[in-house]
């Protein structure tokens, strides 16, 4: 659950800020891009936990109004995750995680793998526990399932070469890739991450996002430019969005435009989940706005 903090400007260290509001929105990084990739088109399976709180009981009902099958959504005996947000005037945001009942996601169940099985595309992220996320990503392998990661929050330790290597997409931000990569400049991260995986899409904020794959020509895809409100699920949105355009076979810069449309729209609004446009408005909105890649 998001529990989010508005105010003029982030406290610094030591520092205490009046807040002007204070809400509580349903989210999560797996849960906001299962919402994302709903509404942009796609029927999604979540396979996660909550806790048996208030919390837990409504994030499960926020999934499965968005659409999002939640049968493989288990009831933990350990408090519901939360993310503590604050956002400034500028729209840009500071977050601290809580996992709670995601740490409980270890392994796979047979309904979890028969899931993954039945899919196009896998989605993963690192809020859960590495050793869930990787008996995921050897189901997806072994069935034939495209995978993508998101590799956030990016871990102390370096991801495991197995993981990396069941990965189709990843799909790091630019400061992510950054620290997976040990390379500040993104064409250089982005190169240097070719070597473990065959594809990378690194966002880059306002400057959009840039494709890279073996044996093939970089591409960037650009931003569009709208005034941000809120950019808390931008990359969540971005995602989501992504991951739907390329189960549907698309190319990834096609699905990068997209996904940049999508992310566009959700800015302007406040809220993570909340702020997420369905698949109509996107595609009026790349329709109109999005450059050709």
């Amino acid at each position: 659950m998001d529990l989010v903090a508005q105010v003029a400007s982030a406290p610094r260290r030591g520092e205490t800020v009046a807040g002007r509001s204070f809400t509580t929105v349903p989210g999560g990084k797996g849960a906001n891009q299962a919402i994302a990739a709903t509404r942009s088109g796609s029927a999604v399976s979540m396979i996660g936990a909550v806790g048996d709180d208030a919390f837990g009981a409504g994030l499960r009902e926020a999934l499965a109004a968005s659409g999002v099958d939640v049968t493989g959504l288990r009831t933990a005996a350990t408090p519901t995750g939360t993310a503590h947000i604050v956002v400034d005037d500028e729209g840009g945001n500071a977050i601290v995680v809580v996992p709670g009942a995601n740490a409980t996601v270890t392994a796979l169940t047979e309904d979890d793998e028969r899931r993954i099985a039945r899919a196009q595309a896998l989605l993963l992220q690192l809020e859960t526990p590495l050793e869930g996320v990787l008996s995921a990503a050897r189901a997806a392998h072994a069935h034939g399932v495209r995978t993508v990661l998101t590799p956030a929050p990016v871990p102390v330790e370096p991801l495991p070469d197995e993981l990396l290597g069941l990965i189709d997409l990843l799909v790091p931000n630019e400061h992510e890739a950054a620290a997976l990569s040990g390379k500040a400049d993104p064409h250089e991260a982005a190169a240097a991450l070719l070597e473990r995986v065959p594809e990378v899409v690194v966002t880059l904020g306002a400057a959009g996002s840039l494709y890279a794959a073996r044996g093939a020509e970089p591409v960037t895809v650009p931003a569009v430019r709208v005034r941000a409100v809120d950019t808390t699920a931008a990359g969540d949105t971005f995602v989501g969005a992504l991951c739907t355009a390329y189960a549907e076979g698309r190319t990834v810069p096609e699905a990068m435009a997209w996904a940049s449309a999508a992310s566009a729209l959700a800015v302007q609004r406040p809220g993570a989940s909340s702020s997420m446009p369905d698949r109509t408005e996107i595609t009026q909105f790349a329709t109109k706005e999005v450059p050709a890649s």
